[in-house]
């Protein structure tokens, strides 16, 4: 080779890249991986793309020689820089995004000193000029054997997780994980606004080696954090088949942030009259209700398994961003049990932290109440939601579709049906301050409990029930100016679009 400081200078980068390590990046793709290179080509494409701190290599110098530093130390175990994502869709200027990539086949990317120092400086020039980020966060936590660092005992001083805290609400910021993240990179993951992770991910606060170190047994790394339980519980907010699959839905998520798109091709509104099942008790599927609303291909469900009575996440509709919540009638009938009512609460902060409209679907009979739902912290959690409703600093427009009860109805559309921009309904729209069959009941119950069992009862029963559902009824709500208006359901997708532009 020769002695230039160009022949050095193009020597020095090849070790950055990956074609020179290629046996660390062989290693990743037997393991099913893609390497820190790879997704970023995937994130950036052809676009320019400004790397900081690629020289880096890991605080080891006291232990180990240049060349194997530069070489299986290649930036401290993490690629950061700027570039543009969907330059394609929204040009060169609105697709610039902080990245920050995780580079596992560099000492596990565990979390070093220059690691750290990387990212801090990543942060702030996001903070700077106001760019969103996507993290890869792969990697095994803090690194113990940074030797060059001298002056530092427990290395409680590190501002990354501060500083990446402190930009929420101010930057977008979307985290995506693939294989093993735990300790401080799991910290990190979970700090993010959205949440991508592979099936493939275990994602826990504290590794094997910090487990068994603390006394609490041996395990296995594929024993921890598994997607199949971080799905359910509502760490992971979509789930990706793999690194490919997850940078594309990354991308797809950012969109929603950066702007309106041209609009797509969407389906014929006119079934939507005929959409709700005849008897009112039947159930139905939300989602292909949601697909003939919005634009064609645009939603991206977020928590897909948890919380179920109610499904959330990003769409589009004539281009332009949204976040929706629609309840699903056919788990608990579209009661808003604690996990429901979080999932809302972190819609509607997603939606206030990235200034996205949001669209609610109403069909529900209210919270779910009871012993077990207050042993579960329900004052606190479904009160957490009024807070978010009330915080929220962009519009809702809410149509109902069949059910609107009681304070989940409210809290479904910021609480209050003063709060939307818009609140209107289906014709088959039902309203009370809880239940009908259950007003019935508290209502009426010396009547009720004065008529004998049998027929009598149930005719009873049933034109009280008759009565209040005629009071009910969407019209007779929209006549006393509880509702703005009532609508032909398959001028749903226009009314939105309209309150929209206002």
């Amino acid at each position: 080779m020769a002695d230039s400081p160009y022949d050095r200078f193009l020597h020095r980068q090849a070790q950055t890249q990956d074609a020179g390590r290629e046996e660390a990046v062989s290693k990743r793709h037997q393991r099913g991986g893609q390497s820190a290179r790879e997704n970023l080509a995937a994130l950036v494409g052809e676009s320019a793309f400004t790397e900081y701190g690629q020289f880096a290599v890991a605080a080891q110098r006291s232990r180990r020689s240049p060349e194997d530093l530069q070489v299986n130390t290649a930036g401290d175990g993490v690629l950061t820089g700027i570039g543009a994502v969907n330059e394609a869709l929204f040009g060169t200027i609105r697709a610039q995004t902080g990245l920050i990539i995780n580079d596992f086949t560099v000492l596990a990317g565990t979390q070093g000193f220059f690691h750290h120092k990387k990212i801090d400086r990543l942060l702030t020039l996001a903070r700077r000029d106001q760019l969103p980020i996507i993290m890869l966060t792969e990697g095994g936590g803090g690194r113990p054997g940074d030797t060059d660092v001298m002056t530092s005992a427990g290395g409680l001083n590190v501002p990354t997780f501060h500083a990446w805290a402190s930009l929420a609400g101010v930057v977008p910021r979307i985290t995506v994980n693939h294989g093993f993240c735990f300790a401080g990179n799991a910290a990190l993951f979970g700090a993010g606004d959205l949440r991508i992770a592979t099936e493939a991910s275990f994602i826990g606060m504290a590794g094997p080696a910090m487990i068994q170190g603390g006394g609490l047994g041996s395990y296995a790394p594929t024993d921890i954090g598994p997607t199949a339980v971080h799905r359910k519980n509502g760490t992971v907010d979509i789930v990706a088949r793999d690194e490919p699959d997850a940078i594309a839905l990354a991308k797809k998520a950012l969109s929603y942030w950066q702007g309106d798109t041209k609009e797509v091709a969407h389906c014929s509104q006119e079934s939507l009259r005929h959409f709700l099942p005849e008897n009112r008790r039947l159930a139905y599927d939300p989602r292909r209700l949601l697909n003939l609303i919005f634009d064609e291909d645009s939603l991206l469900e977020l928590k897909t398994e948890f919380g179920r009575a109610v499904i959330t996440g990003l769409g589009r509709l004539k281009g332009k961003p949204v976040a929706l919540v629609c309840s699903d009638c056919r788990h608990l009938g579209g009661a808003i049990d604690i996990d429901a009512a979080q999932k809302i609460t972190d819609l509607f902060r997603l939606a206030d932290k990235w200034q996205l409209p949001v669209v609610s679907l109403l069909d529900t009979p209210g919270f779910m109440v009871g012993p077990d739902s207050e042993a579960h912290g329900a004052p606190r959690v479904m009160s957490e939601l009024f807070i978010a409703g009330a915080t929220l600093r962009t519009p809702i427009i809410g149509i109902c579709l069949r059910r609107a009860y009681g304070l989940g109805a409210m809290a479904m559309v910021g609480g209050s049906f003063e709060v939307p921009r818009l609140m209107a309904s289906w014709p088959e729209g039902e309203f009370g301050p809880m239940g009908l069959e259950g007003a019935v009941q508290l209502g009426y119950k010396q009547e009720l409990a004065a008529t004998p069992e049998g027929p009598k009862r149930d005719a009873l029963f049933n034109s009280l029930l008759a009565e209040m559902l005629k009071k009910g009824q969407a019209t007779e709500v929209a006549s006393l100016l509880e509702l703005d208006a009532v609508i032909d359901p398959s001028a749903t997708r226009e009314t939105i679009g309209a309150a929209l532009d206002h």
